[in-house]
């Protein structure tokens, strides 16, 4: 139960003052008094409330944002659209062997936001499992032969979803990768 309220807590709640949360529950539970008056905690929590409505409206703002730019993405000439989601446009053709679910791939990417901002290159050739990427990787690769390179535009369902990843990928973000398929194992 612990475990399920901090995430929660986490998600809904980013920046909160943990140490205060937990001193303030024991307290409660115990049934001490409170360290802080009646009317401190109703300003604490009325600004929790106005954080969390405008946390709210910045999601929103993502989601929607998120569907504008993957509406235009698929309106592109030679854009086609894998069965999760996923938009591919074939930057060059390959013909050598397609991944299986748990093939290792060397790959070159580049990986950039809806915003053109690079957020990770590979600087040469790497090798990844296809179960340890994120799914939109896992499935393209699995359709994509040696030698290919394609541009994939992933949903952040398929990517990092309404997490995100750390200070790099904010919550609701479409990918967009340059991916070339060297090898496979």
């Amino acid at each position: 139960m612990g475990v399920k309220l901090g995430e929660r807590l986490r998600q809904e709640a980013p920046g909160l003052q943990l140490d205060s949360l937990l001193r303030g529950l024991a307290q409660a539970y115990r049934g001490e008094k409170p360290e802080l008056d009646a009317q401190r905690m109703e300003q604490l929590l009325d600004a929790h409330e106005t954080a969390l409505e405008r946390n709210g409206q910045d999601m929103q703002k993502a989601i929607a944002a998120e569907k504008r730019f993957i509406a235009l993405e698929r309106g592109k000439y030679g854009v086609r659209e894998l069965k999760d989601g996923v938009l591919v446009t074939e930057l060059r053709a390959g013909s050598g062997a397609k991944p299986g679910a748990h093939s290792q791939v060397r790959v070159n990417y580049r990986g950039q936001l809806a915003d053109g901002s690079v957020f990770d290159e590979s600087d040469g050739p790497q090798w990844f499992r296809l179960d340890s990427v994120i799914a939109g990787w896992r499935d393209a690769l699995q359709e994509m032969p040696v030698g290919a390179k394609w541009r994939l535009v992933i949903p952040s369902a398929q990517a990092y979803g309404a997490e995100g990843a750390g200070d790099l990928i904010p919550p609701h973000a479409p990918l967009v990768f340059d991916l070339e398929l060297l090898e496979v194992r």
